[in-house]
């Protein structure tokens, strides 16, 4: 191999950019540390944006899908329906249950007619009456009797006639007392207690049928639409997957080493690659359990540690933050923080 000769003007050229590179490199290394001296602590995350599977909570035939793939919806908008006839059904025959177990706790509660009063009465002074000339024809067979003008057998057949018209009697008493007084209190308390179980079913019926619309939980986009007008679904099948739009996580680790300098409440900075936008956002919570780190942790210091998990919640996000983006986060610290 031939050695190359350099001229002495070339050779102070190659110095003096030697010279300029080795500056630099120094100069970035004391930025960075002056950067970390300034108190400036950086971690790396993925967004995290949650995701709800909606699902009607009764069975049917899907009548309405109002919304595709990339639709945005405000919380409460109606998304689908089922064919709600059935149900509509069921909330009128529960219903006529409420009006019939009312009606007849309104009977209990209400006694007897006054006719039917009048007429228990009637049957007591009817059996008073019979009672009376039953007593009067026993004392006067016993008077014959003793005379010798009446037979021992017929004596005995006014006695038992007597005592047939006093159990009359008494038989009359107690329905005239029973009608004014009403129906007791347990039957009362078991008419209401059927009238509760009526109007139960009735607010099930009526639950039901209001299960017949899905309204959306928040505002969110839909990401996927697994059902189309005319299936049959049963209950908790999901229709629609919704990206919550609201709030928006960042999942974000961080080292042992640098545990003590995050706190919750503590204010961040947040970005991402494909925006220049720097988003704000507050600690919300530190994992008090030590994971290893996952493999979304692309930092090479790291890949080795044991890390604490946090979450970070953006105050304003928009369109350009999505499920799984990886971001970096800067927090601001104390430049003596351990």
């Amino acid at each position: 191999m031939k050695s190359v000769h350099l001229s002495p003007a070339a050779r102070r050229t190659i110095l003096v950019a030697a010279t300029a590179v080795v500056a630099i490199a120094l100069g970035s290394l004391w930025l960075a540390r002056e950067r970390a001296a300034n108190g400036t602590l950086r971690l790396y995350g993925n967004v995290d944006i949650r995701e709800v599977d909606l699902a009607f909570r009764q069975p049917g035939r899907v009548a309405e899908m109002a919304f595709d793939e990339g639709d945005v919806v405000a919380a409460g908008t109606r998304m689908a329906t089922l064919d709600a006839q059935p149900y509509r059904d069921a909330l009128a025959a529960a219903s006529a249950a409420v009006r019939i177990a009312q009606a007849e706790l309104d009977k209990l509660r209400c006694g007897l007619r006054p006719q039917e009063i009048t007429q228990a009465q009637e049957s007591l002074n009817q059996a008073l009456a019979v009672a009376f000339d039953a007593e009067r024809e026993f004392r006067r067979q016993t008077d014959l009797l003793s005379v010798g003008l009446s037979t021992q057998r017929t004596m005995d057949a006014a006695r038992a006639a007597r005592d047939q018209a006093d159990a009359r009697v008494k038989a009359a008493r107690a329905a005239l007392s029973q009608a004014t007084e009403g129906f007791r209190r347990e039957d009362i308390a078991a008419g209401e207690a059927r009238l509760a179980a009526a109007e139960a079913s009735r607010a099930q019926a009526a639950t039901a049928l209001a299960d017949t619309e899905l309204l959306a939980p928040s505002a969110g986009t839909v990401i996927a639409r697994v059902r189309e007008p005319g299936s049959m679904v049963a209950s908790l099948s999901t229709v629609y997957t919704l990206s919550l739009g609201a709030p928006v996580y960042v999942r974000a680790y961080v080292g042992e080493r640098d545990l003590g300098r995050v706190v919750p409440g503590a204010q961040v900075r947040v970005f991402s690659d494909s925006s220049t936008k720097v988003y704000r956002g507050q600690i919300g919570f530190v994992s008090p359990r030590a994971e290893f780190t996952p493999k979304t942790v692309e930092t090479s210091e790291l890949r080795t540690d044991l890390v604490y998990r946090l979450r970070i919640v953006i105050a304003e996000s928009d369109a350009a933050l999505r499920q799984g983006m990886p971001v970096t986060i800067e927090l601001d610290v104390q430049p003596n923080a351990p």
